[in-house]
Formats: structure tokens, sequence, C-alpha cells
């Protein structure tokens, strides 16, 4: 017997969408796939450039002539933030953390003021929001959108939320106050200059910001994303594969640490099912089924790129070349195993699923543009 699976509708019409923050990698794929597929897209950017698609400035902070461009669209992509491939100093962390707050909150005012608000609004997070798990051996168990948040003693299933009188509790705002009853997370302190979880307490914050929206007349959706792979120059997948055509592409620091990773095919294909699938809301993992350990992953990547052996690199020589390079060590060296719980319930299908055959496809598409 033959299992047909249907694929996702396509609309009826072409669609506005809105990429506030889109300028970056994740933004131009996201805006490079939705104009192939023959909808209209606007990025809002600071320094609006020349492409396929329309650009529109505005700075993240203020009202302006962008306003106008969310009146009536469909869906509303906020990508908005400082860039985290930085040192991070205490002005970094910052920069990193009110950049999120200020523009998400800036977009929820306005949406919260239009006559026509976007039908669902998708604002960025990361997959480095959850507790890590360990087994009795010391390895990462996988976390889905069910498991504790990070410095959350409690496991957050807002979905499955038992109200307890006769009326339901706005599940948003139980999202919102649930993310900011994590210790250390109140409203208003300036918790971006401590370095220790850092991470995990932007992405708390920066969700708590945006459910905390009072937009009843828009579904959200939070992307809670792994390290998206592209093709491109510059970007992590790009950096990767130069240390492993130079001989570098061993495991970095013990090799355990788990890599949570999606292709930006996939990404791009699930945030249009998101926006697709209107009975779908909160927060999603945006990570493929499979995050791997360094040491395997990287052994996938050598594969692909023809080189037997890479010299490892281990974490005092990362430790001590992100300072040259003014990066973050974590950034290679933090563990996640997220894995996207709620996407594969609701039907979604990858097309790369499996980290050798996304490796495959991006060196492909690589070497295609060299």
């Amino acid at each position: 017997m033959v299992t047909i699976v249907a694929a996702p509708l396509r609309p009826l019409r072409p669609l506005r969408i809105v990429l506030p923050g889109g300028s970056g990698q994740v933004g131009q794929a996201l805006a490079r796939h939705f104009t192939e597929c023959g909808h209209q897209v606007t990025v809002l950017t600071r320094g609006p450039y020349t492409a396929p698609w329309q650009t529109v400035h505005w700075d993240g902070e203020n009202l302006g002539p962008w306003t106008e461009y969310l009146e009536g669209a469909d869906a509303c992509i906020n990508l908005a933030g400082r860039s985290v491939n930085c040192r991070y100093d205490a002005a970094h962390r910052q920069a990193i953390y009110e950049s999120r707050m200020v523009s998400t909150r800036l977009l929820g005012n306005v949406i919260a003021e239009l006559s026509e608000p976007p039908r669902v609004w998708l604002n960025a997070s990361a997959a480095t929001i959850y507790r890590r798990a360990l087994d009795e051996d010391g390895v990462d168990l996988p976390v889905d959108e069910s498991c504790a948040l990070g410095g959350d003693a409690q496991a957050s299933k807002i979905s499955e939320e038992k109200p307890s009188g006769a009326k339901a509790p706005d599940k948003f705002a139980v999202f919102s106050a649930r993310l900011k009853s994590c210790p250390d997370t109140s409203s208003g302190s300036e918790r971006w200059v401590e370095r220790k979880g850092f991470s995990a307490r932007v992405a708390r914050d920066w969700e708590a910001e945006f459910f905390a929206a009072e937009t009843p007349r828009t579904r959200k959706v939070a992307l809670r994303s792994a390290v998206v792979l592209s093709p491109a120059p510059g970007s992590a997948f790009g950096v990767l594969s130069n240390l492993v055509r130079m001989g570098l592409g061993g495991k970095q620091g013990n090799g355990r640490q788990f890599v949570c990773w999606i292709h930006e095919a996939d990404y791009a294909r699930a945030v249009e099912f998101l926006i697709e699938r209107e009975e779908l809301d909160g927060p999603f993992n945006m990570a493929a089924p499979t995050p791997l350990p360094n040491r395997e992953f990287m052994a996938a990547l050598r594969w692909v790129w023809d080189v037997p052996n890479g010299l490892p690199a281990p974490s005092l020589v990362i430790k001590l070349g992100a300072i040259f390079l003014r990066t973050e060590p974590e950034l290679v060296l933090q563990s996640c195993r997220a894995v996207p719980g709620r996407l594969l319930k609701a039907g979604f299908t990858f097309e790369f699923p499996e980290w050798a055959e996304a490796a495959e496809d991006l060196v492909r598409l690589w070497k295609s543009r060299e």
C-alpha cells in the first residue's frame, strides 16, 4: 500500500511579507525563497540595498514611513538584532540584548495600532533557550518545545496549560509570564552584563517581550533557530568549510558537544509551512531532527569535501583564536541538542533531515558558485 503525503497548499494569491532586519544571511535566504515563490517581499533594513525584492529604511528603534508596509501585510518575520558573531564583552552583550528587546517592543506597539495588522507575526529566537539535560553518561539528551528553559526548574508545556477556572487564560500571556518567572529574568534588569548563561537569558527575555505584546488580531510564532547553514561566503558553513579545506577540520574542543543545525532550504520551507498553517502558534524549534556530536559533524563535512584528515582544535586554541578573530568561543564549544518536536508533529517533512545529505548539497551549491 502506497501512502501519499499531501503537499502544503499554496496560497491562491501572492502574499505580502515584511522582513524587519532581513538583510543578513537568514533574511536574504527567506527573501529569496518567497520572491521565487511569487510573493511580494519587503525587507526593513538600516541600509537599503539593491535586490530583487523591495528594501525600506528603518533603524529598529523609531517610528517612520516603514510602518505603512505592515498595514495589511500577510506576514511579518522579525529577524532584527545585533549579530552574535562578536566578542561577548559588556558593550556587545548590551547591544545584542537591547537591539532585540527594543525592535520587538517597537513592532508590537506598531502592530497593535494598525487598522489591518499582519495575520501572523513570526519572531526570531534561539535554540539555546533550553536547559541542558544529560543522561547518566553525561551525554546531552534531546530537548524539544516541552522541555525546561535555561534557568527554569519546571518543564514548559505552554500549549497544554490547563485553566484552573471556567475561563482559560490567554496562552500568550501565560507563556510570557512563564518566561519571565525564570530566575534572573525580571523585566528591566541589566542582566546583559553577566556572561554566564547569556545566550539563554537573551532568548528567554526576547520571547517574553514578543509574547507580551498585545496583538490579539495577529497570530504569533517564535522561531527557536539552530545554526542556519548556507553556501554563502562568510557564513558559518563557509567558515567551517574553509577550515576543512586547509586541513584544520578536526574535532573542536572535546568533540562531544552537539551541533544543532538546519539547511537554509528547510528553514525557509518551515517558515512557509508555519505561515500557511493558521492553527499553529507559539514556539517552534527550527532545527533538523538529527543534531550530532561535533566530531561526527566535522567528519561528515571532511568526507564531503574529500579531505581525509583534519587537525583537531583543543578548547584552549579555540579560545585564543576567538580573541584574534573577535568572536566568541561558545559559538563553537556550546552544546545544543534541540529537536523539532512540534514541526514534526504538525506534519512538516524535512528535505535534509540528515547532516551527510545536507553537507553534500551545501558543498555542491558552494562549488557551483566558485
